[in-house]
């Protein structure tokens, strides 16, 4: 098995800056607000998480290919 890619760069659709972000193992983020415009980032529809929608790593659940969230 694969070890867990725990750093994804979120990059923000509205406008574009990127950063770094460590992501959580123990819940999924739904919201993040963008550190260059203040925009509340929200998971696409069909996405668990900020990171699936926007990450360049998906998070520890999928990357474990695992249901993430509760969601079966």
């Amino acid at each position: 098995m694969a070890e867990l890619r725990l750093q994804s760069t979120l990059t923000c659709p509205h406008c574009g800056h990127q950063v770094t972000e460590t992501m959580p193992t123990n819940a999924c983020q739904f919201f993040y607000d963008c550190p260059g415009c203040g925009t509340l980032l929200r998971p696409k529809p069909g996405d668990c998480c900020v990171f699936c929608s926007y990450g360049t790593v998906p998070c520890p659940p999928i990357q474990e290919q695992k249901s993430c969230c509760g969601s079966h």
